[in-house]
């Protein structure tokens, strides 16, 4: 198992836990991104709880998958409540934000490339 350091996306090979990418920071969000290409990304994310993403849009597809706790996360103002293992695609160009009610981490990849 690899510890958190040692996580990158270029080149990196082996076994870790999601949920311990990324730690939880009092009145924050914070997040590491372990794989950064032109095709997409994959990012981790720990969210306090009351913290948020302001509704946005991006040109992009994206799946969440909730690692730890659980959030909401809301597609064109239809909230969505996920728990651990719960996973949601956020289309192209549809607003959506992400709200954490008590504390959760989630793994965002974005599919960039066609």
């Amino acid at each position: 198992m690899h510890n958190i350091d040692e996580v990158k996306g270029d080149g990196f090979s082996g076994v870790f836990r999601v949920a311990e990418i990324v730690n939880y920071q009092s009145g924050a969000v914070v997040s590491k991104t372990i794989i950064d290409k032109d095709a997409g990304t994959v990012t981790v994310f720990a969210f306090d709880q009351g913290q948020k993403l302001s509704e946005h849009t991006v040109p992009y597809e994206a799946l969440v998958t909730v690692v730890e706790g659980e959030g909401a996360i809301s597609i064109s103002r239809k909230r969505h409540v996920l728990s651990q293992g719960d996973s949601i695609v956020m289309p192209a160009n549809k607003p959506h934000a992400v709200f954490a009610a008590k504390r959760f981490k989630m793994m965002l990849t974005m599919i960039k490339g066609e």
